[in-house]
């Protein structure tokens, strides 16, 4: 199923490369106006899905935009055509297409293909994580001093809730440096092959974590909520992690 995932992922990239940089429609979601969807979106939400029902047509689907379709099948697809909207919506090119697969509510296999540096990032459960089929690891840095991290900010930032602001200035406060790009399928990847030693976010979607979260752990990482505690793709506190470092991050992200 991994090499179907890697094919249906890069096409679906394929789209959204070609459509970059072009004119599409853009819509909002919802009464705010941060959260956008385009026809893009649509169209590689649309690539995905149909090829899951015509190869796998009794597996569920969870995707952002398509919503649930549910079956009797202990197999669940969890899609996200293109994280990082808003992004792409503005030609900046931090995105990708992130696909999981559960059996039984445990991610067995997951892609996460950055569109725009043609990087594709892979792991089954139990058999190692991969970059353009290279195994990855994450760093070995265990100063939170040095460390490089990465965060994302919910739509309903202005409410501040989980006190987002607050962790954010207490990390800023210690780490070497705070950075945000705008998909949190990414971020998660590069924890994964070292380039940044933490990552933590709230209010993420399944289809924001299943991919990444596997691919995290497949390379040595620790993924947990903001307390320790194991999580699933539903939860809203997520802290991913070298491992190294873990104890640190929740210890700032508690202090406030």
């Amino acid at each position: 199923m991994i090499n179907d995932l890697i094919q249906i992922a890069k096409e679906a990239g394929g789209i959204i490369r070609n459509a970059h940089g072009t004119r599409f429609s853009v819509e909002v979601k919802s009464d705010n106006l941060k959260n956008l969807v385009t026809e893009i979106d649509k169209k590689s939400e649309k690539t995905i899905i149909d090829f899951v029902r015509k190869k796998y047509p009794s597996h569920n689907i969870l995707a952002e935009e398509g919503g649930e379709h549910k079956s009797s099948s202990e197999y669940l697809w969890v899609i996200d055509p293109l994280d990082g909207t808003t992004n792409f919506a503005h030609g900046l090119p931090i995105f990708s297409v992130s696909i999981g697969i559960q059996y039984k509510d445990e991610t067995i296999a997951g892609v996460v293909y950055d569109v725009m540096r043609d990087v594709l990032y892979s792991a089954e459960k139990g058999s190692g994580a991969f970059e353009n089929g290279k195994r990855i690891n994450v760093n070995s840095n265990d100063n939170i001093a040095e460390s490089l991290l990465v965060t994302g900010f919910p739509y309903n930032v202005a409410e501040n809730p989980e006190k987002v602001f607050e962790r954010f200035i207490e990390m800023l406060k210690v780490a070497r440096a705070v950075r945000r790009l705008g998909s949190a399928a990414i971020d998660f990847c590069y924890v994964a092959n070292g380039v940044f030693d933490g990552f933590w976010e709230v209010h993420l979607n399944p289809w924001d974590i299943c991919a990444g979260k596997l691919i995290v752990e497949e390379a040595g990482g620790k993924v947990t909520d903001f307390n320790g505690n194991p999580i699933s793709i539903f939860n809203k506190t997520i802290l991913s992690t070298n491992g190294k470092i873990h104890d640190k991050m929740i210890e700032l992200l508690n202090k406030v």
